[in-house]
């Protein structure tokens, strides 16, 4: 074996990775583990997108670990507060010095003859080749490639006279200020890029295709803050999740049953902040709630800056770039001295890595998600995947507790390797991110892992329903094999309903 063996290999240092390793040492101290990361710092997307006005999509109290309350004013946090916060859980968790970073992973192989994974790295700095072996692999590597994001070709680019920058690969020495800018796209990025510019350009416009859903929220939580001057810190927090924890639920639940009276009220919502100054159809969507993701903006700041005449928005599509901006299918030009195409993120799995069992490569495309932390098929491996329709973490936190359950299952058993066995050929066609139809996640499809059609198999993306699961349903669920034997399906413990509740919604 190589002399870099580890128990539990982590590629990945962002807020799942640390969060996986900050688990690690507290629900299972005797594992020996090492994460990988490509990039010379923590912090996953926090540390790499560096965009003005970088910021969270989902409330900080919900975002933030169970394990380790964010006490922060500020429900909506800037990119370096969240960055902040992920270093200094590692610092608390001892959790730093088993990060090794420069290195980008290229392929992770298992053999059923060892029992282990062997998984080859690429120093970035030197082109040296690294080694590892481990007993179990972690994927913490987030769904999109760091490399690049997603930019359509659009006609006559280059002829454009000015800067065209992706926010994925900002330049920290860009000048915009009274410069005429067009952002393409209706995004969380385009949203926060937006009002964040318009207090320095001579002008900012947002170019969309079709209008987005979007929803107000104030940056800092009065209520919050009234239960943090009245009651324990730790009282305060949890009864503050408990609320975000049901809200977004709500939201998210009656945009599935009752559509129409959704799409009324986040409209409405948005009439009342623009005042009737602004043409509401460039905020009128085509698509139900919640079919894409909701954008939250942050104090308003968006309608604000458009009703100051300091940003506008145009709904169209790009006939060409000119050498002074931009020409719409309608005819008219937008003048531009810098181009920001916020048009999306490019899905990658496991950070690009080749996955080989036993010698035959892995179609993560041909494989079901099991209880979307493993993969049908493949041995002692997990992946840790947040939410897509409420915080990331709150899905991250379970996964990471799930996997730790089952380490701690396999040692009380003496059992070596673990496999989840699809025998009921439960396949469909959605992919694990099947409820969202976003264009990155349609131009992913041969990328995915599927889901299943019932069972351990289907992707709830429902908190409440997932935390019953992952915390308190049997390891031994007739679905796994343990070292070529798939026990029968123990009988699932009457915990009824409240426990699973209080869990979800006040912690484990």
């Amino acid at each position: 074996m190589s002399e870099q063996h580890v128990d539990v290999l982590i590629v990945g240092a962002g807020v799942s990775g640390i969060g996986m390793a900050c688990h690690l040492k507290r629900e299972c101290p005797g594992k020996s583990f090492t994460i990988i990361e490509r990039r010379e710092s923590l912090g996953g997307t926090w540390d790499l997108f560096r965009y003005p006005g970088i910021r969270s999509d989902s409330d900080m109290y919900t975002f933030g670990y169970n394990f380790r309350p964010w006490t922060g004013g500020k429900v909506l946090a800037d990119g370096p507060s969240i960055k902040q916060y992920v270093h200094d859980t590692a610092r608390e968790n001892n959790v730093e010095q088993h990060i090794q970073y420069g290195l980008a992973v290229v392929s992770a192989e298992w053999s059923g003859a060892d029992k282990c994974w062997t998984l080859t790295a690429r120093k970035e700095a030197t082109g040296e080749t690294v080694t590892f072996t481990a007993s179990f692999l972690v994927g913490c590597t987030g769904y999109y490639n760091y490399d690049a994001g997603y930019k359509p070709d659009f006609p006559g680019e280059a002829d454009f006279g000015g800067q065209i920058v992706h926010p994925q690969h900002w330049p920290e020495d860009l000048d915009y200020t009274g410069k005429r800018v067009v952002v393409i796209g209706s995004g969380a990025t385009a949203i926060t890029l937006v009002p964040t510019m318009a207090e320095k350009t001579a002008h900012i416009t947002m170019l969309q295709r079709s209008p987005t859903y979007l929803m107000p929220l104030p940056s800092r939580d009065a209520v919050a803050l009234g239960l943090q001057k009245v009651l324990p810190a730790n009282v305060a927090y949890r009864l503050t999740r408990a609320r975000n924890v049901s809200i977004a639920r709500l939201l998210f639940n009656r945009s599935r049953k009752n559509p129409k009276a959704m799409r009324r009220l986040f409209l409405a919502m948005v009439r009342r902040q623009l005042d009737g100054k602004v043409d509401m159809r460039h905020f009128s969507p085509s698509y139900n709630p919640w079919d894409q993701r909701l954008c939250v903006v942050k104090d308003g700041d968006l309608f604000e800056s458009i009703k100051a005449g300091k940003a506008s928005v145009e709904t169209d599509h790009i006939e060409r770039f000119t050498k002074n901006g931009i020409l719409l299918k309608s005819g008219k030009e937008l003048e531009a001295d810098i181009i920001i195409p916020a048009t999306g993120l490019d899905i990658q799995m496991l950070g690009g890595m080749d996955l080989v069992v036993d010698g035959h490569p892995v179609t993560l495309r041909d494989k079901v998600i099991y209880k979307n932390v493993m993969v049908e098929g493949v041995p002692n491996a997990g992946m840790i995947f947040g939410y897509t329709n409420i915080s990331w973490t709150l899905k991250a936190d379970i996964a990471a507790e799930y996997l730790c359950r089952l380490f701690n299952h396999m040692d009380s058993k003496g059992q070596s390797v673990c496999i989840p066995r699809d025998t009921g050929d439960s396949r469909a066609g959605d992919t694990m991110m099947g409820g969202l139809d976003s264009g990155y996640i349609r131009r992913a499809d041969d990328k995915l892992p599927r889901q299943g059609t019932h069972g351990p198999w289907k992707v709830s993306q429902n908190y409440l329903e997932d935390v019953k699961t992952l915390r308190f349903e049997p390891i031994e669920d007739g679905y796994l094999e343990f070292d070529g034997r798939r026990p029968v399906q123990q009988t699932k413990p009457k915990r009824g309903f409240m426990r699973p509740l209080r869990s979800a919604l006040f912690g484990s």
